[in-house]
This record gives C-alpha cells, sequence and structure tokens, in this order.
C-alpha cells in the first residue's frame, strides 16, 4: 500500500484557532502527508480571527465559544455540511486529536464502517479542573478520556514520559509515540537580535527570563511569578520577558516586576526572533505532554528550567541542557535560575547543550513514523477483512 492510497479524516478541537503547540504538530504532519501524495481533509472548528494560516482542505465544525476563553471554540459535532464533506470523503483512516463530540463521532463512524481510527494525545486535559477550582473533576475527566481512548485502533503520546503516564491511567495496552520537532530555519541562535530586545526595554547585559505560551493559569503562572518574587526578594539583577498572551495576563502583569517586557502574540519570524532573544527559558507548566516551547528554546541555544513533568523531562537534560525541579519548589526554581543568571558560562554551555540535543528532533523523520503508522493499521484491516 502507497501514501497515495491513504484518504485520512483529522478531526480536531483546534487546528488554526490558536498557535499552540497541537496546531503546529497537526499542521506540519499535514503538510508532510500531503507532499508524500495522501489525501487528508481536516474537520476543526474556527473562530473570527485565527492565529494560524490553516494547511490542507479544512472544512469548518459547528461549535460554540469557550465561557472564559473566546480564543476557543469547543466543536459541537459533525453536522450538516461538515458531515456531508465527511461522509463524501470516505476516509479509510481516521485520525482524533481531540476527546470532543466530533471526533467521538468519527471514530463511531470509522468502527461501524471498518477503518481503523487512531487518536493523538496533545493535552493533559485530567489536570485542567485543579487549575480552576474544581479538583474534584479529575477522576471523571479521566473516565471520559478512558473511554475515548480504549475504542481507537492505535494510540499515539509525544514523548516516552507521558507514555508511561497513559499506561498508568489504563487509557490502552498499546500506546505509540509520535514525537515532536523543531524548525531549525525559525528557532536557532542566529536569531538573536540586541535591537529587537532594546525595542522591548531590554539592555544588551541584562539576562532575560523567559516566559514563551498562552498565558494561562494551567500553564504555572503561579510558580513563575512566586518564584520571580522571591528572586527578587534576594536582589537577583535580571528582566522578565513574556512571549505570548491570554486571558490570565492581567493576574500575570499585577503579580510581576513592573518593568516586564509582554510582546504579545507573535508570528514568524519575529517569534523567533523573540526566542532567541531571550537569555534562559522558564518553564513551570507540569501540564505538558510534550513541550513544544522547550525544544523551541534549545533550539536557540537556551538552557531551560522546567518542571519535572511529562514532556519537559523527555526534552532537557538534567545538569546538561538545563535543569529539571520539582513542581512548586519555588525555592529551587529561583535558585536554579539565579545560577544561570549569575554565571554566564553556565548557561552558555547547558545552551550549547540544549541545542544540540534538538538536532535529534527532525519533523520528517518523525512525521514519516506517523505515516507509516497509517499505513500499518489500514493494511491489518484490510487483511482482516479478506479473511
Amino acid at each position: 500500500m502507497l501514501a497515495s492510497d491513504l484518504r485520512i479524516a483529522l478531526i480536531t478541537g483546534n487546528y488554526h484557532m490558536v498557535r499552540d503547540g497541537p496546531t503546529q504538530a497537526l499542521n506540519r504532519l499535514v503538510g508532510y502527508l500531503l507532499r508524500q501524495g495522501a489525501k487528508v481533509r481536516i474537520f476543526a472548528p474556527t473562530t473570527r480571527h485565527p492565529q494560524v494560516e490553516p494547511t490542507g482542505d479544512l472544512v469548518i465544525v459547528p461549535s460554540i465559544a469557550i465561557p472564559g476563553r473566546s480564543e476557543y471554540q469547543f466543536p459541537l459535532g459533525l453536522y450538516g455540511n461538515a458531515w456531508n464533506k465527511f461522509a463524501e470523503f470516505e476516509p479509510n483512516m481516521i485520525h482524533v486529536a481531540s476527546p470532543d463530540f466530533a471526533a467521538r463521532q468519527a471514530a463511531k463512524w470509522g468502527r461501524d464502517h471498518g477503518v481503523p481510527v487512531l487518536a493523538t494525545v496533545h493535552t493533559r486535559f485530567e489536570t485542567y479542573p485543579a487549575y480552576y477550582g474544581a479538583p474534584f473533576l479529575r477522576p471523571p475527566v479521566e473516565r471520559w478520556l478512558r473511554t475515548f481512548y480504549r475504542r481507537a485502533d492505535a494510540l499515539m503520546a509525544p514523548a516516552e514520559s507521558m507514555r508511561q503516564v497513559l499506561f498508568e491511567q489504563g487509557m490502552s495496552a498499546e500506546i505509540g509515540i509520535w514525537a515532536r520537532g523543531v524548525d531549525r530555519e525559525l528557532f536557532n541562535p542566529a536569531r538573536r537580535s540586541l535591537e529587537w530586545r532594546r525595542r522591548h526595554g531590554i539592555a544588551d547585559d541584562e539576562v532575560a527570563i523567559g516566559f514563551l505560551g498562552r498565558v494561562v493559569m494551567e500553564k504555572g503562572l503561579d510558580v513563575f511569578a512566586n518564584t520571580i518574587a522571591l528572586m527578587e526578594k534576594r536582589k537577583v539583577k535580571f528582566r522578565v520577558l513574556v512571549i505570548g498572551d491570554g486571558p490570565a495576563r492581567p493576574w500575570f502583569e499585577g503579580k510581576l516586576p513592573a518593568d516586564t517586557a509582554f510582546s504579545g502574540v507573535l508570528h514568524p519570524p519575529e517569534i523567533g526572533t523573540a526566542v532567541a532573544s531571550m537569555d534562559v527559558l522558564f518553564n513551570p507548566s507540569a501540564t505538558e505532554t510534550f513541550g513544544n516551547v522547550t525544544l523551541e528554546a534549545m533550539a536557540c541555544g537556551h538552557p531551560v528550567v522546567a518542571a519535572q513533568a511529562t514532556g519537559s523531562d523527555s526534552l532537557v537534560v538534567d545538569g546538561v541542557t538545563g535543569a529539571l525541579i520539582k513542581p512548586n519548589s519555588i525555592r529551587d526554581f529561583a535558585r536554579t535560575l539565579q545560577a544561570y543568571v549569575e554565571q554566564p558560562e553556565l548557561r552558555a554551555a547547558h545552551g550549547a547543550a540544549g541545542e544540540r540535543r534538538s538536532l535529534e528532533f527532525d519533523w520528517d523523520r518523525i512525521n514519516q513514523g506517523m505515516l507509516d503508522t497509517y499505513l500499518r493499521l489500514v493494511g491489518q484491516r484490510r487483511a482482516q477483512a479478506s479473511y
């Protein structure tokens, strides 16, 4: 079977609304599949001002705005034009990337029509309730996810650490890995710009501690802010650079130093310049499944101080390319960041090691592995049908 024989329906809750790890990975995958000759149709909601130019044939799914998170839309399901487009496409491979109603409809159609279903994990949804005052919701969310993932023919995690978590949660008996790559043309040390730093009020000799990503509580904003406050109390000299935006920005601004530089949402190529222009990335999030921002900072030659959690612990080599700290360990985060601020030689050595490690994450090699998985699943289903 060839790639050109594949007709892949990709159903996801976010394909181009917000530029984040999942949108980057899925658009990269679709671009690679199209170059190999596969036919792909994407089913996803949209918003009035999407942040990403979508790759491929995108069919809009009916949706409603998520309360308090207007940058996102929640898909209601495959109805009307979306269902007609899905049925006429007649996919022989279904890829579901979010456990919502549309994905569940598509997966059921696949089971009813003998079409294999592959599910990919992009977000640790079960961890979110704790950040919004409802930790009691974690067990039912896990049950919801388990019901969804166990019905798929294949489940793919973005990193070995996330794979182990999924095993422990009983999500599937067989779980593969679809890792992530990094765009080396966009993220590299050569994009560093003193002029860009000066425009954002960062002096040439100041060490910029960077936050990169959506400004939402589940990204560990409280840990970030408390760590920065402790470093200020210790009279450490540094600047904070926040690259990104989100609904928690007013809260974040109120907790960080008055001279913090907020860049807002940036798009290529400026985002590459911005990341290269920080000096160390501080990523305290414990909700990542992979950590694209960690890899992007590494590719730019920066050490990364991250929470010892899924995603980061598959990228950061503790004491070599950065540091892994127990989540919520404010004193340890502050101590480690202070060392990077005050020891330029250490910062340079660990940054260079991180850049070398980032070379292992090549998008085409990674996405070829996913293509091989599609071909294997379709081949197995055809072989079963022939008996």
